[in-house]
């Protein structure tokens, strides 16, 4: 029984806990929206402020107002320039921590200009008007590097990655296009280089029927030395039409006569 009130009392505990820890989180995440939207109010009404008094205003209290709203609105677009890229860009932090160095020296700029609004000689106020503004444009010419080169710095990053994404979608697309890559054979290139080809190694027919054989040898003449001339040899059951019909086999003696043959009768020569 009193382990489980102990358990109890425990859980209880860790609640209540709990609960106060959530409560101080909200009040103080309240408290700070409620300082950020008073801050921001006020900060827009002292623009409006610095910029009616740059118009209505004629003189140094009117320069004086302009060098404050010129500042302002310099230092706080390199703030929000900054700390956007820091978020993303862990190089910005060094900028960033330069940045808060040049602050220092704008808010003690801003507090002066604030001081010298309600000053009451003109004398005076003329004479340092040549001074402050020259601090005012180097704050403000340091501002606007260091956000430029933040702005730059993310344009570039952007660039190079929009670059190395087309490339990829560039090799993607000719994947899926595969077929595009193997260029198909041109049948009529080929139909003509076969034809071409063709004419240049077999001539056309007219060509072939004017081109006369070459003759053949002419047999050796009678009485001549057959080594001097060259012929062609001649095929067995052929003869030459300038030689006279012999016998394949010449007889070496007169045939004999027998009293049984008749005898020749000669021809009449009437």
């Amino acid at each position: 029984m009193d382990a489980v009130i102990a358990v109890v009392a425990l859980l209880f505990v860790l609640f209540v806990a709990l609960g106060a820890y959530a409560t101080v989180k909200v009040v103080g995440a309240a408290k700070r929206r409620v300082d950020d939207t008073i801050t921001h109010a006020r900060r827009t009404v002292e623009d409006h402020t610095l910029r009616a008094k740059s118009f209505a205003q004629p003189g140094p209290a009117g320069e004086l107002a302009q060098l404050r709203l010129k500042l302002r609105t310099s230092m706080r677009a390199t703030q929000d320039a900054l700390q956007a890229g820091a978020a993303e860009d862990e190089s910005l932090k060094e900028s960033l921590d330069l940045f808060q160095r040049l602050s220092a020296h704008g808010h003690e700029l801003d507090a002066e200009l604030r001081r010298l609004e309600s000053e009451p000689d003109r004398t005076t106020l003329t004479g340092r008007l040549p001074e402050l503004r020259e601090r005012t444009k180097r704050i403000v010419e340091s501002a606007d590097s260091l956000r430029w080169a933040a702005r730059d710095r993310a344009r570039r990053f952007a660039e190079d990655d929009l670059d190395s994404l087309s490339a990829q979608i560039g090799v993607e697309t000719g994947a899926l296009r595969h077929w595009e890559t193997i260029e198909p054979p041109e049948p009529k290139a080929e139909a003509s280089a076969q034809a071409t080809g063709s004419s240049s190694a077999t001539p056309p027919p007219s060509e072939r029927a004017s081109a006369a054989p070459p003759p053949w040898p002419e047999a050796p003449a009678t009485g001549t030395d057959a080594t001097t001339e060259q012929s062609w040899p001649e095929t067995p059951g052929t003869q030459r039409a300038e030689e006279p019909t012999r016998p394949a086999i010449a007889p070496s003696t007169p045939r004999p006569t027998y009293p049984w043959q008749k005898k020749a009768r000669p021809e009449s020569t009437t």
